[in-house]
């Protein structure tokens, strides 16, 4: 099962490619199903972070999501290049329009919305994205205590992005160069900092479950 590793993250491990006839999985043989499969994966991460985005608390000026929980576990579930992949190609859908980010609508999707107060934590992900990956192809998703440190490593990429992104570049209100650290800090990171490490957390819960689960299934 050679080629890009996805059989060996937890997605894979649930969802295995089809044997052929010769045993071989369909993902080792068959360059063009291997690629179908990745695309499939891809769009349906892409959902779930278009889901996460909807389900909010309407803070301001960022709104709380669940977002970064969806990006963790996609992260370890998928491996480093098929998340990152998967989060890059949720922005672009966003850069173009489609209302996949926080309040779109009634906010604009677009390109702009990414200069706006949210558009670090959004960029963050893919970060947050390739942490997780890496977590998974250490095989430290495996267990709790493992997965909690790379989750909350994760989950403070994604607060210290978004805390640079809206002090110092962040378009809010009349200012176009950020809101300043304290302002930044206070109102766009403390009030995250408790749920962020929640969502780490139950992220660092949901993936050992998960490989728990798998072991179940296939006991004889």
């Amino acid at each position: 099962m050679s080629g890009t590793g996805i059989h060996e993250r937890l997605v894979g491990a649930f969802f295995p490619a089809p044997a052929t006839a010769s045993g071989e999985t369909i993902e080792a043989g068959t360059p063009v199903s291997r690629l179908l499969r990745e695309v499939s994966l891809c769009l349906a991460g892409t959902l779930l972070l278009a889901l996460s985005a909807k389900v909010s608390v309407p803070l301001l000026p960022v709104p709380m999501t669940l977002q970064p929980l969806a990006v963790l576990c996609m992260g370890a579930a998928y491996g480093t290049r098929l998340s990152v992949l998967t989060v890059i190609a949720y922005l672009i859908c966003g850069i173009c329009g489609l209302p996949v980010f926080a309040n779109t609508p009634p906010l604009p999707a677009g390109p702009l919305y990414l200069l706006g107060p949210t558009g670090g934590f959004l960029l963050s992900y893919i970060p947050a994205a390739a942490i997780m990956g890496v977590t998974a192809e250490a095989k430290l998703d495996r267990k709790f205590l493992t997965m909690l440190p790379c989750a909350l490593l994760a989950n403070a990429t994604i607060l210290a992005f978004g805390l640079f992104w809206l002090a110092f570049v962040a378009h809010v209100g009349t200012s176009s160069h950020g809101i300043g650290m304290a302002e930044a800090w206070s109102k766009g990171v403390a009030p995250f900092v408790f749920g962020n490490i929640l969502k780490a957390a139950l992220a660092a819960a949901i993936l050992p479950a998960g490989w728990a689960l798998l072991g179940t299934r296939q006991a004889p």
